[in-house]
């Protein structure tokens, strides 16, 4: 594997006027070294080994995210989700271990922070999700100390187990955006292990009062898992406010300040006590997409805008988007994206032949809802039309302890050994099941 580094160029850019210092051709550039560039390059690299690909991707360390739910839980530690950039990249690739700041489909071409003008014959755009913390007053200030943490971030995952670990007792807030997330189950992952950590405490979670506070009208956007959370926040006496948006953090009376929504209109305001307050951010697509003519127009996302089904962009042809940053209306995760890899691999080499784009993206996604530390609804899901599939010979729609041992086991070896290296396939879940659990 070649890498390419900032080292190698004299100085930084700007993002309005990037200075070149160098310039490299490639035939196929991907934006973003995480799980979507990753996965779709080893899928290329599968079809076809000759394929000249560099991947745009400034960090160091790849993480497996879904873990820093587990490791806000306890049960990981931050360092069993992470691995360096270099041993999970495919061998074939070059590293373009820069940032990309500007984007020029209209030559075919990118620009990084140090100086590189990378052109392409086809791009593929897939930086992952900007966590946007700003835009809840007085969240940066606060995030990570005197009760204010967020699983959105390998820095503050361990104090969300830290603050977990040492309640004793008082208002424990677990907060939901109005915008769209990667993850959307997570916000209430975290709240289900605090809620059941706070029960095996002799007389804290008596003293507690969990709430769920969400600007969305239901407890998940498929309704046959809604109704399973709604049963579970029942069952525990969790306060659930709907129409509930965080807006601002005041970390000298550990106040949480809310717009109070109705029909997405805003009726007031409440302000609410913290003891401990775990916010999911308001999250869109990084800004130098939302800048560029890649983006969805008049989209406050700025998402990638392609083709929901090829997953093409609609306006350049040589263009694709995968992954968190892209506009498909499904639930950003992982599980999705090992779904939208091989259409996008599939369709770029129809492209680069001439040929129709023959695959086809079906909206598939999935967010395995911890409900407890033994227990997990296995939310497989059609995004597209909210109904629930599954990939086992079990109704999904039912906490069950061996989606946690999944969950907590199968899942990360699966992505490791073979979502990353463009191998990953249903036989690799059903293996752990072939007792058949009822």
């Amino acid at each position: 594997m070649v890498t390419l580094t900032p080292q190698q160029s004299q100085s930084a850019t700007s993002p309005d006027r990037p200075e070149v210092h160098k310039t490299v051709h490639y035939q196929i550039a991907i934006v973003g070294g995480g799980a979507a560039g990753i996965t779709t390059a080893s899928w290329l690299l599968e079809k076809a080994r000759s394929l000249d690909i560099a991947i745009i991707e400034p960090s160091q360390k790849h993480y497996y995210q879904p873990g820093w739910t587990l490791t806000g839980g306890g049960v990981f530690q931050i360092q069993d989700t992470v691995k360096p950039q270099k041993e999970v990249l495919p061998k074939e690739v070059t590293w373009v271990a820069e940032r990309a700041i500007k984007l020029d489909p209209e030559n075919n071409a990118l620009f990084t922070t140090g100086g590189l003008k990378v052109e392409y014959d086809c791009l593929i755009v897939c930086p992952g999700i900007q966590i946007d913390w700003h835009l809840i007053k007085g969240l940066k200030e606060a995030i990570g100390s005197n009760g204010v943490t967020s699983n959105y971030s390998p820095k503050y995952a361990p104090y969300t187990w830290e603050l977990i670990r040492n309640f004793q007792g008082g208002n424990a807030l677990f907060t939901f955006p109005n915008t769209p997330i990667k993850c959307g189950g997570a916000p209430q992952k975290i709240m289900y292990m605090a809620d059941d950590f706070f029960r095996s405490k002799y007389g804290v979670r008596q003293r507690s009062n969990v709430m769920f506070l969400t600007p969305k009208t239901r407890m998940f956007s498929v309704p046959e898992y809604s109704a399973i959370l709604e049963n579970v926040v029942q069952e525990r006496d969790i306060d659930v406010k709907f129409g509930h948006n965080l807006k601002e953090i005041k970390a000298d009376t550990k106040e949480a300040v809310f717009d109070v929504l109705q029909d997405d209109a805003i009726v007031g305001e409440v302000s609410i006590h913290y003891d401990m307050i775990h916010v999911a951010p308001p999250q869109s697509a990084p800004d130098f997409i939302k800048e560029s003519p890649l983006a969805v127009p008049n989209n406050p996302g700025g998402w990638v805008d392609v083709n929901k089904d090829t997953l093409q962009h609609n306006r350049y042809p040589n263009v694709f988007g995968i992954g968190d940053a892209s506009s498909l209306p499904t639930s950003k995760t992982a599980a999705a994206v090992r779904k939208q890899a091989p259409v996008v691999a599939e369709n770029l080499l129809n492209f680069l032949g001439s040929q129709p784009l023959s695959a086809h993206y079906d909206g598939y996604t999935c967010c395995p809802l911890i409900t407890g530390y033994d227990k997990t609804v296995m939310a497989e899901f059609d995004g597209y039309n909210a109904r629930p599939t599954s990939s086992f010979p079990l109704n999904p729609a039912k906490e069950r302890w061996v989606m946690w041992v999944m969950k907590k086991h199968v899942l990360p070896w699966v992505y490791w050994n073979r979502m990353l290296k463009g191998a990953a396939f249903e036989g690799d879940y059903i293996k752990p099941l072939q007792w058949r659990q009822k």
